[in-house]
């Protein structure tokens, strides 16, 4: 009988596996999952290689492996999700939580709010983010998704913020009362451009929340247009509205803004360089 594989061996089976099939970063996603399988801090892992692996483990990260191989996400697969420091439920009703997004975080944070509206919630990634960074805050998150907002429950539960409300909410249409600030990370990518994106994306995350379904105009940012020409009335006078958009899609939610009387409008770039998220505001006297 045969003795049973090492952590190591496993691991390197598993990214030879990953390689073949194609997959970009596949040590990166091995050690992810071996982690998981374990139970342990992926630190942990070099002093674990020699260790053999027990069956249950095994065959838990042989499910893992498998669900990687069919291009699952490998934040789905294990259940979360780094974000700005912290660790979020993510499930497959759940926009993933993406690095760039934590530029829309950095812009939020980088003026004053006590009231914060968080419009398509999604995980809650972003207001519970902005509410843990700022203790004396209270937000809203609107999602149109039961099983979204059922996850962003979960995470405000497991991070305890209790300052954090979220409701099923179309956009603006169960929003009540005014914010200092708006965010939203929205459904942006054009119809045409869907069947182009990796399978991870495409097939295992909410269509919803990545290309808006009434966008007649197919250029992904008739969600822009609806938070734009709702923003006003939802913001306390000096209010800020801060959103993240595709590549190349900076200057026409700029002009969606500005179209819709908003001032102060600047564009930040990810760390990648690209522009990625717009904000703009009212002014003191409470008008775009």
């Amino acid at each position: 009988m045969s003795s049973p594989a090492s952590v190591g061996m496993a691991m390197r089976r598993a990214v030879a596996r990953l390689k073949a099939a194609g997959i970009a970063g596949a040590q990166n996603d091995v050690r992810v999952l071996m982690a998981a399988a374990l139970g342990v801090d992926r630190g942990r892992l070099v002093f674990l290689a020699e260790e053999p692996l027990c069956p249950e483990t095994a065959g838990r990260f042989a499910d893992f492996v498998m669900a990687r191989l069919a291009r699952r996400p490998v934040s789905q697969i294990i259940g979360r999700r780094e974000f700005f420091g912290r660790r979020f439920r993510v499930t497959a009703d759940v926009l993933d939580p993406r690095p760039e997004t934590e530029t829309l975080v950095e812009a939020a944070l980088s003026g004053p709010f006590e009231r914060v509206l968080d419009l398509g919630t999604g995980s809650g990634a972003i207001l519970l983010t902005l509410l843990a960074e700022n203790p004396t805050a209270e937000g809203l998150g609107t999602d149109i998704s039961p099983a979204a907002l059922s996850v962003a429950r979960e995470n405000s539960s497991i991070m305890g913020i209790d300052r954090a409300k979220f409701i099923l909410s179309d956009w603006y249409e169960a929003v009540r009362g005014r914010f200092d600030l708006i965010v939203s990370n929205p459904p942006y990518i054009p119809a045409s451009e869907l069947a182009a994106l990796p399978p991870e994306v495409r097939d295992h995350e909410p269509r919803m929340a990545l290309s808006p379904g009434n966008d007649s105009r197919g250029d992904g940012l008739a969600a822009f247009r609806v938070i734009a020409a709702g923003a006003a009335a939802h913001l306390r006078p000096g209010g800020r509205v801060i959103v993240e958009h595709g590549a190349g899609q900076g200057a026409a939610v700029a002009q969606i803004f500005r179209d819709a009387g908003f001032c102060g409008i600047v564009s930040v770039r990810d760390l990648d360089g690209r522009a990625r998220v717009l904000g703009a505001r009212t002014s003191a006297a409470g008008r775009p």
